[in-house]
């Protein structure tokens, strides 16, 4: 995927993009219309994808505190009566160990010279690091507009935050610092007035009843490893990929074959557990979520397999979608 495919591709009406309402908006108070591209950067557990689905009002983003979650870009369209803002949710920037980490710092460094405005998103509850000094480094010669968010506001008192706050205004002279938390919905409409403030001039990107232009299979893959990350060990959430085969839709369900991958044998019995016991827990996790999505009864068919090494395997991550 190219630099200007990485932000900006399927801006159009997508065929199999998901339909929905789309999040929060204020009155319109210009004539003026504002549209482009806005998305969240920051160390892993920032609050990122958190954030985003907050924001679009959807679930577009899985989560979870294990690091390099994000693998794909995934868009999410806010539309408000005088704009859209299209959040794209990118994978975190990290030192690679593997040829998958190395396309995918390919990947967010790629977005991040499409999109207009970036937010870096710093924890309230953690103090300013080396990884926050790094990325806002990388940033520095961008052309967006580079905002700083610090999240997780709901976790500290007023005199931490303002110390916060004082501290993160200091690493950069970004646009603008606005503090929020997604779980507390707090600020968070403050943020994407600051944000959509940013955004240039453009006629409508996308329809009005798009709130993203991803595909289904994609989507209902990412909801099936979220459940599969869970309650893993430490190492293993890297390894594991997910395929969705094939999906029926019928009269009253729709149902999914999916298989899950993971790079060893050993591997595979963690995430299948004892007596299938640990799959079939992922099992009923992912399918709550994709009953969400579809709108519709789902039967979710998941198979374990195998493939060695496929992080590090060029024939393997084409298979996989990499």
């Amino acid at each position: 995927m190219g630099s200007g495919e990485a932000a900006r591709s399927g801006a159009a009406a997508a065929p199999d993009g998901q339909q929905g309402a789309g999040g929060r908006g204020r009155r319109a108070t210009t004539s003026t219309y504002q549209a482009g591209f806005a998305c969240f950067v920051g160390r892993p557990n920032a609050g990122k994808s958190t954030l985003t689905n907050a924001i679009v009002g959807q679930k577009i983003a899985i989560t979870s505190n294990k690091p390099q979650t994000t693998r794909h870009i995934i868009r999410g369209v806010l539309h408000r009566p005088d704009g859209q803002l299209v959040l794209v949710d990118t994978p975190g920037l990290h030192r690679p160990r593997t040829l998958l980490g190395e396309r995918l710092n390919d990947l967010v460094r790629a977005t991040w010279s499409e999109v207009d405005v970036i937010g870096l998103c710093i924890p309230a509850d953690e103090p300013v690091g080396r990884g926050d000094r790094f990325i806002t480094g990388e940033l520095a010669a961008l052309k967006a507009t580079v905002l700083a968010v610090v999240t997780k506001t709901d976790l500290v008192g007023k005199e931490a935050l303002a110390k916060q706050l004082l501290a993160v205004s200091e690493l950069a002279d970004f646009a603008a610092v606005v503090p929020v938390s997604a779980i507390a919905d707090h600020q968070v409409d403050t943020l994407v007035d600051v944000m959509a403030g940013y955004l240039p001039d453009s006629p409508q990107l996308y329809p009005d009843d798009m709130f993203t232009d991803e595909p289904e299979h994609v989507l209902i893959g990412e909801l099936i490893r979220e459940a599969a990350l869970e309650g893993v060990r430490d190492e293993l959430p890297h390894s594991i990929a997910v395929v969705v085969e094939e999906i029926q839709p019928e009269a009253r369900i729709t149902r999914i074959f999916a298989d899950l991958y993971v790079e060893r044998t050993s591997q595979k019995g963690i995430v299948i557990g004892h007596r299938g016991a640990r799959l079939k827990e992922v099992g009923s996790t992912a399918r709550a979520h994709i009953e969400e999505l579809l709108g519709t009864r789902v039967h979710l068919d998941l198979h374990v397999r195998v493939a060695k090494d496929w992080q590090r395997d060029p024939k393997q991550l084409r298979k996989l979608g990499f």
